[in-house]
């Protein structure tokens, strides 16, 4: 009688075992994003966002991306521009094509030759990891006493 057979199990796949985590959300060439993005998984930029970009697994900038915000991610490999701050706990990579203009905040860093940076650079105990945006400018953060 079928109404009580066990029904045929289905083999898990690697899709569906990785789950949501193995998303890629693709911003392509061309594709203008206007406000925040959020994520669990990777991201992919070729293309402009106008906004932060929080919770990225990890953020791939391509070199002919560009991000007008903040970053918060746990890896950020940045071939393109960004304005705004980085804040990766784990990892931040500028590669040769990369422009930044904004602070790092991370744990590691690689920078290739070429790479930019106009912005300060915290690492380690320093670097403010919490998902959350730096303190504000307005604070001194290192304590150097003024006129």
């Amino acid at each position: 009688m079928a109404l009580f057979n066990k029904p045929a199990e289905r083999p898990v796949t690697r899709l569906d075992a990785a789950g949501a985590e193995s998303s890629m959300s693709v911003i392509g060439s061309g594709m203008r994003i206007t406000g925040d993005i959020e994520s669990n998984g990777v991201i992919k930029v070729e293309g402009t966002i106008e906004g932060a970009v929080r919770g990225a697994r990890q953020l791939l900038l391509g070199k002919g991306g560009t991000i007008h915000g903040d970053i918060f991610a746990i890896d950020a490999i940045l071939g393109g521009t960004v304005v705004g701050t980085v804040v990766a706990s784990e990892r931040v990579e500028i590669q040769g094509t990369s422009s930044v203009e904004g602070d790092i905040h991370t744990k590691s860093m690689v920078v290739f030759e070429g790479g930019m940076i106009n912005g300060s650079v915290r690492m380690g105990e320093h670097a403010n990891l919490a998902q959350s945006p730096p303190a504000s400018a307005s604070e001194d953060p290192v304590g150097v006493a003024g006129p």
